[in-house]
């Protein structure tokens, strides 16, 4: 049997499509599987179980990396096809099956609509297919797992008014380091450290975190992954760690994913559609500011005592 999965080209979107791939997988034993997605989301599914082939798709002009994809897909027969993008793809190929997100409903969680296009209620939650080989990779980065606590920070996103302060990050780092990453039998088995992750070209708005922590805690204590993982890696890196707190990105759904305790921060952006999904997560909404305010000016409104609060609560109810 074969399966064409067209999904997202961001990465955030294409996370939140994982669990409907994952149903596939399991339920379709038998299947192989062609993923269509954006060249950032590619590596998500390079460890797919029954992967034949991933087509990465860049943007061309006049839609023509759609052009392309049909190209390619055409000459084959597809058992299901799976269009999460509503392409014209899906109905130009031959499919015995088609299944496709025409819009989700804009009251629901994201995850919510997309478990529609097959039927699913509750809807599959997403998922990272992970493997030894990229874990094993992880622990290269990472170091040995001692037992110690890790706090990883996310304090990039892909627009600048999705980005809580630097120096709070880092001074929230501090706060929960000093208190409920200390507490408990962990806290003899050495320091916890603070892992920050995000893409290299965000490194210049890192700096400041990096810096403050750097001076604090010590080299030794900061994991600097900025630059040095692609989304699958970086969800293996998450893995390891006891807490992850960061922007509305693709970044903070990886870590959701990966089942990690994930705390996003919200501000100009829709939390009831995109809050990180799963048992182990939660959003903090910054409050309204005065009409006209920019989108850094709401992000700003988001206190240090308010998102420290959530950590400490998320972290009390694991």
């Amino acid at each position: 049997m074969r399966v064409l999965f067209i999904t997202s080209t961001r990465l955030g979107d294409a996370v939140l499509t994982t669990g409907l791939l994952g149903h596939l997988v399991d339920q379709m034993p038998d299947a192989r599987f062609t993923i269509a997605c954006g060249p950032i989301a590619a590596p998500l599914f390079h460890a797919v179980p029954r992967l034949d082939e991933i087509i990465a798709m860049p943007k061309r002009r006049l839609a023509g990396h759609w052009l392309d994809l049909w190209r390619q897909v055409v000459g084959r027969r597809w058992d299901l096809v799976v269009d999460l993008r509503d392409s014209a793809v899906s109905r130009l190929v031959l499919a015995r099956r088609r299944a496709t997100f025409r819009g989700g409903d804009d009251r629901q969680p994201k995850v919510v609509s997309l478990g529609r296009v097959l039927g699913l209620e509750p809807p599959p939650a997403p998922r990272l297919f992970l493997n030894d080989a990229v874990r094993a990779e992880a622990r290269a980065l990472v170091g040995p797992d001692e037992g110690a606590p890790i706090l990883a920070l996310g304090p990039a996103a892909n627009w600048t008014g999705k980005e809580w302060p630097g120096d709070r990050f880092a001074a929230l780092a501090l706060r929960l380091l000093a208190g409920p990453l200390a507490a408990g039998p962990q806290a003899v088995l050495g320091p916890a450290r603070v892992m920050v992750l995000a893409a290299e070209t965000e490194r210049p708005r890192c700096a400041t975190v990096l810096g403050a922590l750097g001076a604090a805690l010590g080299a030794g204590r900061i994991i600097d992954l900025v630059g040095r993982t692609d989304p699958l890696l970086a969800g293996a890196c998450l893995e390891r760690v006891r807490l992850f707190v960061g922007n509305d990105s693709g970044l903070m759904h990886v870590a959701a994913a990966a089942g990690v305790p994930t705390l996003g921060l919200f501000g100009p952006t829709p939390s009831h559609l995109y809050a990180p999904w799963g048992p182990r997560a939660r959003a903090v909404v910054a409050p309204a500011v005065e009409p006209g305010a920019s989108p850094e000016a709401r992000m700003a409104a988001l206190s240090l005592d308010q998102v420290a609060d959530a950590a400490a609560d998320l972290l009390a109810g694991m």
